[in-house]
């Protein structure tokens, strides 16, 4: 029987994942405009979309997708353009020219690590920042370290646990768990453990799901 005073939101991302971004903000607005917004229980889990990613790759995104996918460079900036312009709609400013590209495995592991401290939600916005419009290196331990003191998490704890293999189990157990439920891409949202929406829709698709999911449960 589900805690009748919160329903929980479970959400599989990838920080290097340009829609999770963008549903991440279309989420957002559906939740500000849902009554029962406050007893909404929001949770990040991890996904990676290339497991195999290197932590210092020698291409930038553009030579990356035209690689991946076997375009020129010119049509990987188009592909890239078309997703730069829906990020917009949603207030986003991505800057894919300074996407430094890297695995992504490490700034789970600090997503993990943020979430035993509350701060998961936090980690996760900041890690998205990062990538698509700062331009940081999110598999580089001094810049997560960088990226969770402004958080509000402790450097030398956060240092001490990049170094080790903490967390490891967490991220492979949230795949796992996205493995069994039928998960193929990111954002994916399951609604109180029942309800699932995949992809970055738009804000009233969230909404109308939130209520659904809310009208059910009573």
């Amino acid at each position: 029987m589900p805690d009748l005073c919160f329903m929980k939101i479970q959400i599989w991302s990838d920080v290097v994942c340009p829609y999770c971004y963008i549903g991440k903000r279309e989420f957002e607005k559906a939740l500000a405009q849902f009554e029962h917004r406050h007893n909404v229980e929001v949770e990040w889990k991890s996904f990676e979309l290339d497991r195999e990613a290197p932590v210092h790759s020698p291409d930038d995104m553009y030579d990356h997708l035209a690689k991946k996918y076997g375009r020129t460079r010119e049509q990987a900036q188009e592909m890239v353009q078309g997703v730069v312009e829906r990020a917009r709609t949603v207030g986003l400013e991505y800057h894919m020219d300074k996407a430094i590209m890297s695995n992504s495995f490490d700034a789970h592991r600090l997503i993990q690590f943020a979430k035993t401290k509350g701060k998961g939600s936090e980690a996760e916005e900041r890690l998205f920042k990062a990538y698509f419009v700062l331009g940081e290196h999110i598999g580089d331990h001094a810049k997560l370290r960088e990226i969770a003191e402004e958080i509000g998490l402790e450097g030398a704890e956060v240092e001490a646990m990049l170094a080790s293999e903490a967390f490891t189990e967490a991220v492979h157990a949230d795949e796992y768990e996205a493995q069994q439920i039928g998960v193929r891409g990111v954002p994916f949202f399951v609604l109180d453990d029942k309800y699932a929406v995949s992809g970055a829709q738009p804000s009233e698709h969230f909404l109308g799901a939130l209520h659904q999911a809310w009208k059910e449960r009573r």
